[in-house]
């Protein structure tokens, strides 16, 4: 490719003109922010470089990620999960900044209520639950006070042998730290590898520019978090700890829903018999809550609960 082919691909990837009349919205959560779109009939074809383009923070509107509210019945993912839940009737489509999918996103799944709500296709008052569908499961979220709890589902281990016996299961390498470290992988539906560093200076002195390294990768790629507990770590029956994350497909992230369950999940299990299961995770973009709890068919669940803001709203011209 010459350089006049260079330039022309470059425009053609940060290029938004061919979604010219598309009405949007831009929202976050602890800052982790989103481009929004209902799309009730299904109608609307996103492609990668739709996404990317949209989710570009120069030329586009800017995010870290992109969803569509969809019906669920519109899409094979839908369709299946609609089979056990029949009441999850909205779907969060939700992608990464580079226009891959992605699984689950925490912070996400409460901007895309309030965006439902906002949008007046569903009607929420506090108090009250909703489920929704997600490429992670049926996901419950209860509207609260302060914004909105989520039943995030189990968790487990990527490499339950490994986190068993050695309570570590690979080595996490990144710039700014002088040597590996180890580290816990954690499924909350999407993958996560957790670094516990000893102190903030480690935290701030991390360069998340690239993504760390880790090995053994998990099969489809993975969200790394560097975690600091807080000193003493526990106060009045509540862990605390600080964190920072790069995402898959992104970079780092003002917040991290799902990755903040993933480091309360590895910071207990090596915190030992006697931890907490209700923790608050100080992320770049504010404070959310993380509670584990017994689900209904006996494996332990975890909540997640945050605000969520919708800033703007507009179309694309």
């Amino acid at each position: 490719m010459d350089e006049s082919q260079a330039v022309a691909a470059d425009r053609t990837a940060g290029d938004t003109a061919p979604l010219s009349g598309l009405k949007f919205s831009k929202g976050h959560g602890t800052g982790n922010d989103f481009v929004l779109i209902a799309d009730p009939n299904g109608a609307l074809e996103l492609s990668p470089e739709h996404v990317a383009a949209l989710c570009d923070r120069h030329r586009g509107i800017g995010g870290d990620g992109l969803i569509r509210a969809v019906p669920s019945r519109l899409l094979p993912e839908g369709q299946q999960l609609l089979t056990a839940h029949p009441d999850a009737e909205w779907f969060m489509d939700y992608r990464n900044g580079d226009g891959s999918l992605s699984e689950m996103c925490g912070n996400g799944v409460r901007v895309f209520v309030h965006f439902l709500i906002a949008e007046g296709l569903v009607d929420l008052p506090a108090g009250e639950s909703l489920v929704i569908g997600t490429r992670g499961g049926a996901k419950t979220i209860v509207r609260t006070a302060a914004g909105y709890a989520v039943d995030m589902g189990p968790w487990e281990f990527i490499f339950p042998g490994e986190a068993t016996a050695r309570a570590m299961d690979s080595l996490v390498s990144a710039d700014g730290l002088e040597v590996a470290r180890p580290a816990l992988s954690v499924s909350m539906g999407n993958p996560h590898t957790v670094v516990a560093l000893a102190e903030t200076a480690e935290l701030e002195a991390t360069q998340l520019f690239t993504a760390p390294r880790v090995d053994p990768t998990p099969p489809h790629g993975t969200n790394v978090e560097f975690v600091v507990p807080s000193e003493p770590l526990v106060h009045d029956g509540t862990g605390t700890i600080t964190m920072r994350v790069h995402e898959r497909g992104v970079g780092e992230t003002q917040s991290c829903g799902t990755g903040a369950c993933a480091a309360a999940v590895a910071i207990r299990h090596w915190a030992g018999q006697g931890a907490p299961d209700a923790w608050n995770v100080h992320v770049p973009g504010g404070v959310v809550g993380v509670k584990f709890f017994l689900g209904p068919e006996g494996h332990e669940h975890v909540e997640l609960s945050g605000p969520a803001v919708i800033v703007a709203s507009g179309t694309l011209s």
